[in-house]
């Protein structure tokens, strides 16, 4: 029988397999990272599993262990699976239950969320830190930590040491919430519920929220998620407006200048931005079958852990690209994420105390 000629689709087939064969090795590295995490995860109350997922991921590296054979995989991990997690978060948010938290409660999340989204940017040009870097960690703290970060890091044409960087600093400073935040309650003398609110208007990832919550107890706990996933929300048309304005200005969008040593050269800064990128379409669907009530229970209930999963895989992934030489020079960026992080703390304790 003769060989298929190129382009028949018996070749196109041995292709995509030859192409599926070169993420195998990332992939199961990926998949045992994950585990791992979600072992730790288990142990440790409170730690979410993408904390150690991030870490055993720049273990990964800075030990050597980081094979020229795992890249394909891991791209295609930060890339693609990280696409398919930010959809799926969006099936845990019903905007019903949002808008039952009343006007004042999402004047509060709005507002902290938009003043520290610019105010970080501002800073961080003072600070002398990157555009691309100050843009993912402005987002990251405004909005939902080292998802929001892997989102962003989509559409800006930042490198992976910018991620990273981001990734370490919301990771820091929102662990340390959960520790300083019933502190600094019991101190200003908050309710269980304006501590239940604080915390879901400021601290930066869900699972620290709900660690927070927990703690508190059971009522404490649905008010605080509440009002962290009215943040997450925001997600969808922080990403969207900031594609379109980078795509209308390309020559000044962050991710515009060429990769330098450390760049992750992958011709990501070359791209433009989607008008509307199609993981915020999907986002935002998800959102409307929710709130519509056209997901059944059991795929509500389901959905949290899968997503979690998903996106410990993706920031294992995204932890390769840490260089802890890099991070021990990145002094300014720890800066810029505690001043956002006090500043939408400060803003949203405000607000808490004025709407009781």
């Amino acid at each position: 029988m003769p060989a298929p000629r190129a382009g028949t689709p018996a070749t196109g087939l041995r292709g995509r397999a030859a192409g599926f064969g070169t993420l195998v090795p990332g992939l199961v590295a990926t998949a045992a990272g994950v585990a791992v995490a979600t072992a730790v995860s288990r142990i440790l109350p409170g730690v979410n599993a993408a904390v150690p997922a991030v870490v055993l991921g720049a273990a990964l590296t800075n030990l050597g262990g980081l094979h020229r054979s795992l890249l394909p995989g891991l791209r295609f991990t930060v890339r693609r699976v990280l696409r398919l997690a930010i959809v799926l978060l969006g099936l845990q948010i019903a905007l019903p239950e949002l808008l039952a938290l009343g006007w004042r409660a999402l004047t509060v999340v709005a507002v902290g969320t938009g003043v520290t989204f610019a105010a970080t940017r501002w800073i961080g040009a003072r600070l002398g830190v990157g555009p691309r870097r100050s843009l993912l960690i402005a987002t990251g703290v405004s909005v939902c930590g080292a998802a929001a970060v892997a989102a962003m890091h989509e559409v800006a044409g930042s490198d992976d040491d910018d991620a990273a960087a981001a990734v370490g600093v919301v990771v820091l400073y929102g662990s340390a919430s959960i520790a300083a935040l019933p502190l600094l309650a019991r101190a200003l003398g908050l309710s269980p519920h304006q501590l239940g609110m604080w915390a879901g208007a400021s601290v930066h990832e869900v699972a620290q929220v709900a660690a927070i919550g927990a703690a508190a107890g059971a009522g404490v706990l649905a008010s605080a998620v509440a009002v962290k996933l009215a943040r997450v929300v925001l997600l969808a048309p922080l990403v969207a407006l900031t594609s379109a304005a980078l795509r209308r200005a390309p020559a000044a969008r962050p991710g515009a200048e060429p990769d330098g040593p450390g760049r992750s050269g992958d011709g990501r800064a070359a791209r433009r931005p989607p008008v509307v990128p199609l993981f915020v379409v999907g986002f935002v669907a998800m959102v409307t079958a929710r709130s519509l009530g056209a997901v059944p229970a059991e795929v509500a209930r389901a959905v949290p852990g899968v997503t979690a999963t998903l996106l410990a895989a993706a920031l294992f992934a995204l932890g390769t690209g840490v260089d802890l030489r890099e991070l021990a020079r990145g002094g300014r960026s720890l800066l810029l994420g505690g001043a956002a992080t006090a500043i939408i703390g400060g803003i949203t304790l405000i607000g808490v105390l004025v709407v009781g």
